[in-house]
């Protein structure tokens, strides 16, 4: 698989952003090592294009008549290799030259599922959702229930301006899809892979626990009102020190504490003291010192388990390189050739894209409260990628929430390459 073509630009006016992101693409197309046929594109545009989005897939259709497939979103901002656009006008496209077989674009008008009966099967999704779609959570569940593997990656469209998706394939001509233009809001819509494209997939945490991991011994819709058999409110307080008393030192303090929460049998804090995959974070959004209970933005049952967490730049620095060097070491064979050998080795910060890395392409789907503020500089968590992986084509948005397997994450990034 050679490397997938991508662009990305920023500028006041959508159309020279887009003039900027075709040269990149047509350039790169021309070159030996890239796809010199792909036919699915992936688009992401910050929330400031939002109300020109049937205009840009329009005008990106009829410029790349050979991408029959475009599947997208909009975000507060956008990321491509080494870079983050927050809170300007910008896009990113990549073209991914993959088996035609062996994807389906699906939207709210050609759910995935229907078919076209050809017999495909997926076995991965990547899912665009509206934060505001009723049953979201079960949506999600859902979708990944109709996959082999039952595992999503993808995120919520965020941006102020309207959360808008995009989702088109083969010109229309898709069981469903009818003279739909393409661009939706509400539900979920995306790209569904079959067997036989290889992605290797994994979930950075942003937050880490702060007090010991406790048990659920008592609660019921979203509030918890026993913790290790003890009363959940005097719980908390006790664990991250506050009285309320004191009611504006408690308020500072709960603010910025947050829930760690998984199923019951699943260990929240693990054996490097950090949260593992299955951690979903909400927040705290009330107490009832009637109950001394704790109400978080979530579903409780009696038998999970949780730890209180705060958001830690350095944490989330140290788990997005735990997981950059994770897919190194799953693409790296045990039997390495020369150029592999030589591409791996070489100072990844000014590597340039190599078919020896083994990654086609990447997407990297991040929440919109992580990003170079919350690492320390402009673009800073994407140069980390960077660093970890080398310059591989990539694209993604910061969302409102990630999706991996059938959760809905909260201050993770989701990092999905294509091998």
């Amino acid at each position: 698989m050679k490397l997938f073509p991508f662009g990305h630009a920023t500028h006041p006016q959508w159309t020279m952003a887009a003039g900027l992101v075709l040269a990149q693409l047509r350039a790169q197309i021309a070159l030996r090592d890239y796809a010199s046929s792909p036919t699915l594109g992936l688009l992401y545009i910050t929330d400031h294009y939002a109300s020109a989005a049937q205009e840009i897939l329009d005008h990106l259709g009829a410029e790349l008549p050979e991408i029959t497939d475009w599947a997208g979103t909009v975000g507060v901002g956008i990321a491509s290799s080494n870079v983050e656009y927050f809170d300007e006008p910008a896009m990113a496209v990549m073209l991914c030259e993959l088996p035609p077989h062996q994807y389906r674009v699906f939207s709210g008008v050609a759910p995935l599922g229907l078919g076209d009966g050809m017999g495909f099967e997926p076995f991965t999704a990547l899912v665009h959702a509206d934060a505001g779609t009723p049953d979201l959570g079960e949506l999600i569940s859902e979708m990944a229930a109709r996959t082999a593997t039952g595992y999503l990656f993808g995120g919520l469209a965020s941006g102020r301006r309207g959360a808008v998706q995009f989702a088109v394939s083969g010109n229309g001509n898709i069981k469903g899809q009818g003279k739909a233009g393409g661009v939706f809001r509400g539900g979920l819509s995306g790209v569904a892979f079959g067997e036989g494209i290889s992605l290797v997939s994994r979930v950075t945490q942003g937050c880490q626990p702060v007090t010991p991991q406790r048990v659920i011994t008592a609660g019921k819709d979203n509030v918890i009102t026993e913790l290790d058999g003890q009363p959940a409110l005097d719980v908390l307080l006790r664990d991250i020190g506050v009285s309320l008393d004191e009611p504006e030192t408690a308020m500072g303090a709960l603010r910025a504490t947050l829930v760690g929460l998984t199923q019951a049998g699943s260990d929240v804090v693990g054996r490097t003291g950090n949260f593992g995959a299955d951690v979903v974070v909400r927040h705290i959004i009330g107490l009832d010192p009637a109950r001394h209970g704790v109400a978080i933005a979530d579903r409780v049952e009696p038998g999970m388990r949780m730890a209180f967490c705060r958001r830690n730049p350095q944490a989330a620095r140290a788990d997005l390189m735990r997981i950059c060097a994770e897919i190194r070491e799953e693409l790296e064979p045990e039997e390495m050739s020369l150029p592999v050998a030589a591409a791996l080795a070489a100072p990844e910060a000014q590597a340039a894209p190599t078919p020896a890395r083994r990654i086609a392409g990447a997407v990297y789907v991040s929440c919109a409260g992580r990003g170079g503020p919350h690492f320390g500089g402009p673009s800073a968590e994407l140069q980390i990628v960077r660093h970890a992986l080398g310059d591989v084509p990539l694209v993604g948005f910061f969302a409102g929430g990630e999706i991996a397997r059938d959760h809905l994450y909260g201050y993770t990034g989701v990092l999905t390459v294509f091998r």
